[in-house]
């Protein structure tokens, strides 16, 4: 996986399916970017892991521990341009987290992660130069780099599956590596 931006935005979506996985911050690592996710994502995402994590707050721990080491930034709208902005594509997409995402993205050129299909046919009008990563793709990366054995990574997908209830739709790119790789 080339990453042709110096940075990748990720919406909340892969923030979650990576949280789910248990390996949010090696699979941060494996990314040869700068990480960032919107001051909106951080806010909502935050919570959301908060209230499904229960008991157990190991989802706010990987995110915070991943933020802590720098390996997550936060990126917060510093124009009125980029506020504008994010303000038309809430009219657009209905979705703050994303809209936020595309915004700072689209005016920093930077690429963007997302699973969200209304996202990224959105993503792909509003800005054809930037690329567009999924939660696949960038599991597949890690999975590659670090060189991960099938059983774990059988469970990392299986894990992403059942707590981040993710499954990748039918015109997927990787959605035969998804299906070999859980059998």
């Amino acid at each position: 996986m080339e990453i042709k931006h110096s940075h990748i935005v990720l919406d909340a979506c892969c923030v979650l399916n990576f949280c789910a996985s248990g390996y949010l911050i090696e699979i941060i690592q494996s990314i040869p970017a700068q990480v960032v996710v919107t001051e909106v994502v951080r806010e909502r995402e935050l919570l959301t892991l908060q209230r499904l994590a229960g008991e157990n707050n190991e989802d706010t721990n990987q995110f915070e521990a991943a933020m802590e080491k720098g390996l997550l930034a936060v990126a917060d709208f510093n124009s009125e341009s980029e506020e504008e902005t994010f303000v038309n594509y809430v009219f657009e997409l209905g979705d703050d987290g994303e809209s936020a995402t595309c915004a700072i993205a689209v005016h920093r050129k930077w690429a963007i992660a997302t699973d969200d299909k209304k996202a990224i046919s959105f993503f792909q009008r509003e800005a054809p130069n930037l690329q567009i990563l999924s939660t696949l793709a960038i599991v597949k990366h890690w999975s590659e780099v670090e060189n991960v054995s099938s059983a774990t990574l059988r469970s990392v997908l299986t894990a992403i599956r059942t707590r981040g209830r993710y499954i990748p739709h039918r015109n997927h790119p990787l959605l035969d590596w998804w299906e070999d790789m859980m059998q």
